[in-house]
């Protein structure tokens, strides 16, 4: 499956933005955000995770561009590892939760971002995965972390849903990049994964709050 590099994909952009006159760079800030195209089928078997809600919610966790590279109808899956990869392979887990702290059984999470070197795989389906949390609202994806590429600092894109709640579309970020994070215009300090390190593998986890429908 071809990969293209995302220069060469703004490369092509900006040409075609010059000829028209217009700035090549809001094909990073769009506003849309596509809807997912999956059925809901109930909560996933228990994950056993054993993560502990927080105290206190957020009204609503910080929603973000999707960018120009989502792909629907992603694979239901919990490993997005590609064989042969040198990336460094990150476990990212979390809750889906209501404003009330409450979980969101049966959720949709929908991820993807580039590989290690800085590509979208935008004719297959590498580095990109959907599933469903579980009663406690857990969800647990094992993949790498993704790297940077012109003009972004390495992130997550993320869509989620519960039957009852808003779709959310957003961006999640590494703490451990902070020069890179302040140099990108679309970064937010609230989007930022509580992460670690265990020996050669990244732990993440970030937990989402989602308003009612």
């Amino acid at each position: 499956m071809p990969k293209f590099s995302v220069n060469r994909r703004l490369a092509l952009s900006g040409m075609a933005a010059a000829a028209a006159g217009v700035s090549a760079y809001p094909i990073l800030s769009r506003a849309w955000s596509t809807t997912m195209q999956y059925e809901f089928t109930g909560p996933a078997a228990d994950r056993k995770l054993g993560l502990a809600p927080p105290t206190e919610c957020t009204p609503g966790t910080l929603s973000q561009t999707e960018g120009p590279y989502y792909t629907p109808s992603t694979p239901r899956r919990s490993s997005l590892l590609e064989p042969g990869s040198s990336g460094e392979t990150l476990i990212l887990e979390g809750l889906i939760l209501t404003r009330d702290c409450k979980p969101v059984a049966g959720a949709i999470i929908d991820i993807w971002h580039c590989d290690e070197r800085g590509r979208y795989d935008n004719a297959g389906y590498s580095y990109r995965g959907h599933q469903f949390t579980d009663a406690s609202g857990a969800f647990r994806f094992t993949t790498i972390r993704p790297t940077r590429y012109s003009g972004r600092t390495p992130h997550i894109h993320v869509k989620v849903k519960g039957k009852s709640t808003r779709m959310l579309t957003t961006q999640l970020y590494f703490p451990d990049l902070e020069e890179l994070n302040e140099r990108d215009s679309i970064f937010r300090e609230g989007l930022l994964i509580d992460l670690r390190r265990n020996g050669k593998i990244w732990h993440g986890r970030f937990d989402f709050v989602l308003a009612a429908a």
